[in-house]
């Protein structure tokens, strides 16, 4: 069972409208993105909860089957960088941690077959908590 997941109705905006321009085949990852964007509470961006992983969210969050811990920011496929400190939304553990709030886990599906756990342990900075609605 997945946890509840809460977006932005400007990133449900902006995501439908990335989805919309890819091939409908062929691009891992996208069956989850939609599904995702599917079951989720969409708010406006000043009611988004401060612990909340939004676009543009940098989160700490841990693989649980080898207990590496990340520091990444989640950003639109256009936004990725060769830094190390970047995520795509597309990726498939990008996709998974759209939504969530710290303290969530959840099982996604990863490259290849089989499944990742990852674990949110912090949104050590979140664009709506610092009051940047429009970006």
């Amino acid at each position: 069972m997945r946890p509840e997941i809460i977006i932005s109705s400007m990133d449900a905006e902006r995501l439908e409208d990335l989805l919309a321009a890819l091939p409908q085949t062929g691009i891992v990852g996208r069956a989850e993105l939609e599904a995702e964007l599917n079951r989720a509470t969409v708010v406006e961006p000043e009611e988004i909860p401060p612990t909340v992983v939004t676009m543009n969210s940098t989160v700490k969050f841990t693989v649980e089957s080898t207990q590496e811990e990340f520091e990444l920011t989640l950003v639109y496929p256009k936004d990725m960088d060769g830094s190390g400190k970047t995520i795509s939304i597309l990726a498939p553990v990008g996709s998974a941690l759209l939504g969530l709030s710290q303290g969530d886990e959840i099982e996604w599906p990863k490259p290849g077959g089989g499944l990742i756990k990852v674990k949110i342990k912090e949104v050590t900075y979140q664009p709506e908590r610092t009051g940047v609605y429009h970006r």
